[in-house]
């Protein structure tokens, strides 16, 4: 079943059924400011993202997106869909790249769920493991991987609502 984003909060262990599939609601378009500043601060000097007559040489005739980039991008689009009460991420595996990102594509993730299971050492959490995808406006899958992450139960420690309680009164009218 594929289902949207569940709005403010993220999904509690409980809330995961395995084949469910969540989208991002949003896409984010990937600037090349953005891939300027990645590659900066990772010190990354491969001159394929940097220097674009060296890049318009190769075989993708432009600049591209660091990899790991996208793969953050990525993630960050699934969190509100998948791993916003996550306690901890466990591991990664198989990440794939079977296409290029260039500066000015736009990205969206979509998420799938393969495994749920309790967890053998938090009697509040469980084990949550999904593949994720990126997809860029021209239909083409960017990135794929499988993530897994650690999310507390419905009412267990950690799962708390983060919005501050207030006993104050109203003062507009």
């Amino acid at each position: 079943m594929t289902r949207g984003s569940p709005g403010p909060g993220g999904r509690f262990f409980d809330d995961f059924r395995v084949g469910d599939t969540y989208r991002s609601a949003r896409g984010r378009t990937v600037l090349e400011a953005d891939n300027t500043w990645f590659t900066l601060l990772t010190m990354n000097t491969n001159q394929i993202h940097f220097n674009r007559p060296f890049a318009e040489e190769t075989e993708f005739g432009d600049c591209l997106v660091v990899s790991t980039l996208t793969l953050a991008i990525i993630v960050g689009l699934s969190v509100a869909d998948t791993s916003e009460y996550a306690l901890a991420n466990l591991g990664w595996k198989d990440i794939r790249l079977p296409a290029p990102v260039y500066a000015g594509d736009t990205l969206w993730a979509e998420s799938e769920v393969l495994n749920i299971r309790e967890s053998g050492s938090r009697p509040n959490c469980g084990i949550v493991e999904v593949r994720t995808r990126g997809i860029n406006q021209r239909s083409d899958v960017v990135i794929e991987f499988v993530r897994s992450f650690l999310v507390p139960k419905r009412g267990g420690s950690g799962a708390a609502s983060q919005f501050p309680e207030t006993s104050e009164e109203w003062r507009v009218k």
